[in-house]
């Protein structure tokens, strides 16, 4: 499985962003697929994730301003990001897991700042 993502970018605070990424190979509705982010020195953290059957995870520091979805006919996840602050700057990476493997997507930088 490859995960390839797009988006990213600078923004000003309070602006908005799309982060998406597309699987190729074998994955399944059922395999969860999210974002992680690490800033320089830090470990990688949870932002969003989601799997068919089950309600989305969010990290409670961007509950309520980001929003995951998912298109399985097209195998790719969106995290929409509202009310940026500079706090979400961030290398983002995309993630899924398959039979217990963990899959990363090329990371894309967000930068928030005015």
């Amino acid at each position: 499985v490859q995960l390839q993502a797009f988006g990213g970018g600078l923004v000003q605070p309070g602006g908005s962003l799309r982060l998406s990424c597309r699987a190729s190979g074998s994955i399944f509705s059922w395999n969860p697929m999210g974002w992680y982010r690490q800033a320089p020195g830090k470990s990688r953290e949870l932002v969003a994730r989601i799997r068919s059957g089950r309600y989305p995870d969010y990290a409670e520091s961007v509950r309520g301003r980001f929003t995951i979805f998912r298109d399985n006919a097209r195998n790719t996840v969106t995290l929409e990001m509202n009310s940026l602050e500079p706090d979400d700057t961030d290398l983002y990476y995309c993630w899924a897991r398959i039979d217990g493997t963990d899959y990363w997507g090329q990371g894309t930088q967000v930068t928030v700042s005015s």
